[in-house]
């Protein structure tokens, strides 16, 4: 049987899971919620990337991305962001939705699935 570890594990929740090669990233949102969906969405990439690296894997990598939206009309602002952050022939599947978060001050939350390098 194939061993599960963990990363960052709370009494809540664990920001990374590793099993069988394949990564699994909790929902990732903003430290910082004073800025707009640009700023956020920077923010929460840099997040992806740091949890991806430490579990052995890059952007490059990612299986699928469930990206969830306060409000939808961000998404054209969000998809620059995205566009300049995801490496060109690595575009992942990817959902994009409009969902009430948690946190009102939330523009974004970013859950990302990656195979290990």
């Amino acid at each position: 049987m194939a061993s599960i570890t963990r990363f960052h594990v709370g009494p809540r929740l664990s920001e990374t899971a590793v099993h069988n090669g394949t990564i699994y990233l909790a929902g990732q949102v903003p430290d910082d919620t004073s800025q707009d969906i640009r700023g956020q969405t920077t923010q929460v990439l840099g997040m992806v990337d740091r949890l991806l690296a430490e579990a052995g894997s890059d952007k490059s990598r990612i299986l699928m991305t469930q990206i969830f939206l306060a409000d939808i009309t961000d998404i054209t602002a969000m998809n620059e962001v995205w566009d300049a952050w995801i490496p060109a022939g690595n575009t992942p599947p990817r959902a994009t939705v409009q969902a009430k978060m948690a946190n009102a001050a939330y523009k974004i939350e970013i859950v990302v699935t990656a195979a290990q390098a």
